[in-house]
């Protein structure tokens, strides 16, 4: 099984902004943890600041990847392109948030992509990617 994460903008500080809010743990530390508790499942990682680059990502894995978890971090709430991307492709996607996004800013508690997706895990810290793993297993 081959699956990929994808984050968005401002995860490369994760661990080091807002801590209230994402935790003190680098995604880097994180992802190579998730891959030594899932050693069979073939785990990727990917990371853009970039909205184009996140959508070209999509572009490439959405037909050949059985998973993609997508944290498009702000980008959720506003980019109708990468939502079109993900509607766009066949591998199914789960949205992903680390945050509780229903708790913050009413900006934030609308997703453009989650009508597209699988589901959404939103809430549980780092854990959430692992939530939505799971939900790709099953």
């Amino acid at each position: 099984m081959k699956i990929i994460i994808i984050n968005g903008p401002n995860l490369n500080l994760t661990g080091i902004r807002e801590k209230e809010l994402y935790g003190n743990e680098s995604f880097e530390d994180y992802f190579q943890g998730l891959k030594k508790k899932y050693p069979v499942i073939r785990l990727e990682y990917y990371q853009s600041n970039v909205e184009g680059e996140i959508i070209n990502k999509l572009h490439e894995t959405g037909f050949s990847y059985d998973g993609i978890l997508l944290n498009a971090g702000a980008y959720t709430h506003t980019s109708l392109a990468i939502a079109d991307a993900v509607n766009a492709i066949h591998t199914p996607v789960v949205e992903v948030h680390i945050s509780n996004v229903m708790a913050r800013e009413e900006i934030r508690q609308k997703s453009l992509i989650a009508k597209y997706t699988k589901g959404l895990v939103t809430g549980f810290g780092l854990k959430s990617y692992e939530l939505a793993l799971l939900s790709l297993l099953d």
